[in-house]
């Protein structure tokens, strides 16, 4: 809707968890190392917990998108308070077949399985999501499995990401067993103010966005109303440029912060860390006719650049195509892809980056669950 306006190649504030618009933030930071610590130290049970939409899905994304092939790995992302029987879930999880199998048939089906991916110099690791739905009884059994685990082997590792209540579960007296087995765990925090900033300018450069869509004010308005949570930011961000693009706002000041955030806190969803009032920001001086033309003529020659290879492979293409033509999928090795540099260097601030769109990692993340690398 607003992107040709604003030059987006596409939305920058999706709700979706997406590891290609990662802003590596000290915090995401420090919880992406102690994750990719517990791995490789072999840690048993690595717990991160965090607010409602802190970025925890995003980071174990992204971990998934750069785990190397000593690992067999196996995701839960759908528990609830009818969970059901853990067993079926991971088995599922590692594409296990289980028909028709009781509780002691899945205990040894998934033991097996474990043994024979460690015969063959690969650790199997359970990724849990949305932990926090997990009864203290189905903690205790995830437990049990862990005793798979002897000596120094760590066969079996554990990775659990979960809301606060998570935390809170795992302090219980009755997993107190449990407790002492975590290895690393971390808690990932607010985005400062000027994290905030620099996370909207980090997405709006990924897709090719001027940094300064949003002024400065702007940017302390969204940290005013979002307590610095990505999610919200996301939500406020996405809701004030579609605000944006229907007044032909070529700047997003914090006074249109303040009024998205005011109708959505009278809508009686969306968090209210802090009631939006008009005297909240003062006004801000409204581009010139001067700068608007600025910006159109680079929108303008952007959009130019993004039709070259276009048009020079048209007109490059024959005028007729025989039956003889190979029609098979190109698979061609020459197209941008996103590097892990790109993708895990958010520290690396927006005044510091090209304003270009950054090509977004095609490789599909879900690619890496239950994988076995090589054959047995």
């Amino acid at each position: 809707m607003y992107e040709p306006f604003y030059n987006l190649s596409e939305k920058p504030f999706t709700l979706l968890p997406d590891p290609g618009f990662l802003y590596m933030s000290d915090k995401h930071r420090m919880a992406f190392s102690l994750l990719e610590y517990g791995l490789m130290n072999h840690a048993g049970f690595t717990v991160i917990s965090g607010d409602i939409g802190a970025g925890k899905t995003t980071l174990i994304r992204h971990l998934l998108d750069n785990m190397d092939r000593e690992h067999t790995v196996g995701l839960i992302s759908n528990t609830h308070q009818t969970f059901g029987e853990l067993l079926h879930w991971i088995l599922l999880a590692f594409n296990l077949d289980h028909a028709g199998m009781d509780k002691v048939q899945m205990y040894q089906k998934f033991i097996e399985f474990i043994i024979d991916e460690y015969a063959h110099n690969r650790r199997t690791v359970l990724i849990v999501d949305e932990a926090q739905n997990m009864s203290a009884e189905t903690l205790e059994e995830l437990r049990m499995l862990s005793n798979v685990n002897a000596d120094k082997d760590q066969a079996l590792q554990v990775v659990l990401v979960g809301q606060n209540e998570l935390r809170d579960t795992l302090q219980r007296p009755d997993l107190v067993q449990f407790a002492q087995r975590i290895s690393v765990d971390y808690h990932l925090k607010p985005l400062s103010e000027e994290e905030t900033a620099n996370y909207i300018r980090h997405r709006l450069q990924v897709v090719g966005g001027r940094p300064g869509i949003f002024s400065d004010a702007a940017c302390k308005a969204v940290h005013l109303y979002s307590n610095g949570v990505p999610r919200r930011i996301n939500l406020l961000c996405d809701t004030a440029l579609v605000y944006g693009f229907a007044e032909e706002k070529y700047r997003i000041d914090a006074r249109l912060i303040t009024q998205v955030a005011r109708e959505k806190q009278q809508g009686g969803i969306f968090p209210t860390f802090h009631a939006a009032q008009d005297d909240d920001f003062p006004a801000e001086e409204p581009l010139s006719a001067e700068e608007i033309e600025h910006i159109k003529s680079e929108s303008a020659e952007q959009a130019s650049r993004t039709m070259e290879p276009i048009l020079s492979t048209q007109d490059d293409a024959p005028a007729e195509i025989t039956a003889t033509t190979d029609t098979s999928p190109s698979d061609d090795k020459s197209a941008p892809t996103r590097t892990s540099a790109q993708k895990s260097e958010g520290e690396i601030y927006w005044e510091q980056q090209v304003t270009k769109p950054v090509p977004k990692k095609k490789r599909s993340w879900f690619s890496l669950f239950a994988r076995k690398a090589g054959s047995n």
